[in-house]
């Protein structure tokens, strides 16, 4: 069975978000952007890396569509773009009555031995 072009668009989206999200470096600079847009300089400030290497945890960041960079003078301005989060907490929510049911089980488990 084929899936639909649509389908298979929202599930690589998918797959991009929770690829950024494994590194916690790009984590970090998703939490800082969460308090408002930021230059490139602004968030490198916390991390001993170079601009170079923070540029590029920010590219894998805008291709999952977290990130919207614009250009102000010399200065790139970063702001989260939250709709692809809210798409990722969807998707787990859809396995929650299964972890939910999973837990309920180790629980009775724990309380029979």
């Amino acid at each position: 069975m084929s899936r639909s072009a649509g389908t298979k668009q929202k599930e690589e989206r998918l797959d991009a978000v929770f690829s950024a999200l494994a590194d916690p470096t790009r984590r970090r600079l998703l939490f800082r952007l969460s308090r408002g847009e930021a230059s490139v300089t602004e968030l490198a400030e916390p991390f001993r890396m170079t601009l170079p290497a923070v540029s590029k945890h920010l590219r894998v960041l805008e291709r999952a569509g977290l990130v919207k960079r614009r250009r102000d003078g010399w200065y790139h301005r970063c702001e989260l773009v939250a709709e692809p989060l809210g798409e990722a907490a969807a998707f787990l929510a859809e396995w929650r009555p299964f972890w939910d049911r999973t837990l309920e089980q180790l629980a009775r488990h724990v309380e029979e031995d």
